[in-house]
């Protein structure tokens, strides 16, 4: 497989953007991190055994061991998280993902997602319908 100028042009680029992208976002949480969200990350990072808990929750919650990790990096760029805290959460954002493919693979989950994507697009609907609406005074 050949590479050209364009191709490593294009992976600089893009490499270039998220570097970028991740110097913004830890930027604006250094902005919006309050006394409250510094609080609940000390607590709920306080020892290695709830860090790892912590990693492994959130990744559980969103599926995705590599947004945990990318939430995680920011915090520490943030300075809202130190690096033994950050790689407990990471560890435990790896365990989630590895226990749910376990799951997944023991238990043989056969959903089919087309017969779930209707109702759950009717309800989607049903709920942004029943939103109250801001009133300007």
């Amino acid at each position: 497989m050949e590479y050209g100028l364009g191709d490593i042009l294009i992976l600089l680029g893009s490499l270039g953007l998220f570097l970028y992208g991740m110097k913004v976002m830890s930027d604006a949480l250094m902005e919006l991190a309050g006394d409250r969200m510094r609080t609940v990350l000390a607590k709920t990072t306080s020892n290695r055994f709830f860090a790892v808990m912590t990693g492994f929750l959130i990744t559980a919650a969103i599926q995705s061991s590599s947004a945990t990790t990318l939430m995680v990096v920011s915090f520490v760029s943030a300075s809202l998280l130190t690096m033994t805290e950050a790689v407990g959460v990471i560890m435990g954002a790896n365990i989630g993902t590895t226990v749910t493919a376990w799951l997944i693979f023991i238990l043989g989950f056969k959903v089919s997602m087309s017969t779930i994507a209707l109702p759950l697009v009717g309800v989607g609907f049903l709920l942004a319908l029943s939103k109250k609406k801001k009133t300007s005074n």
